[in-house]
């Protein structure tokens, strides 16, 4: 456990039982080992995605943006893109569930805030939350993390994500 637990499940007490929330998920959160590591680390080991479903985020494209000492270079946000798409899984949250979310996605520390995405979902165009960098803590500086982008293909692959999708994500063969 790490000092922001307690302020997580505080968080979670008083957030009830009801509601829930669109959460647009494209990064590590996607890989289970990664994910698992993280849960067990900071205690939330009772906590799990619930089933998702395929999502293509529209006009936003990945940039590794955020230098990430635990991954040991930078790793991805989003940024606006015309024309462009992310592929992830969407995920409905429990509201009791949404700050170990923020917490996974560094909202919590700052490292990330939370914004607004369109997905196309099943044939249906919906509104969902994803996390990006914090633009204060945006940077180019570093390499990109080999550890990070290891975590983010085994996610994507494990997810379903198109092959398309994978192929173009750093260190894959073109």
């Amino acid at each position: 456990m790490d000092a922001h637990y307690d302020s997580v499940m505080s968080a979670r007490a008083k957030a009830g039982e009801t509601g829930t929330r669109l959460y647009f998920a494209y990064s590590t959160i996607l890989d289970r080992a990664a994910f698992l590591e993280w849960r067990d680390q900071h205690g939330y080991d009772f906590f799990e995605l619930p089933p998702g479903e395929l999502a293509e985020a529209q006009g936003l494209s990945l940039v590794y943006d955020f230098p990430s000492r635990w991954w040991a270079g930078r790793v991805a946000g989003l940024k606006d893109a015309p024309g462009a798409t992310v592929w992830g899984r969407l995920f409905e949250i429990p509201e009791k569930d949404w700050p170990i979310v923020q917490h996974k996605e560094g909202a919590v520390t700052g490292m990330s805030v939370a914004r607004p995405v369109r997905v196309t979902v099943g044939g249906r165009e919906l509104e969902a939350t994803a996390f990006t960098t914090n633009p204060v803590r945006a940077s180019g500086d570093g390499q990109v993390s080999g550890r990070f982008v290891e975590a983010l293909v085994r996610g994507a692959t494990s997810a379903g994500l198109p092959a398309e999708w994978i192929q173009m994500l750093p260190g894959q063969a073109k």
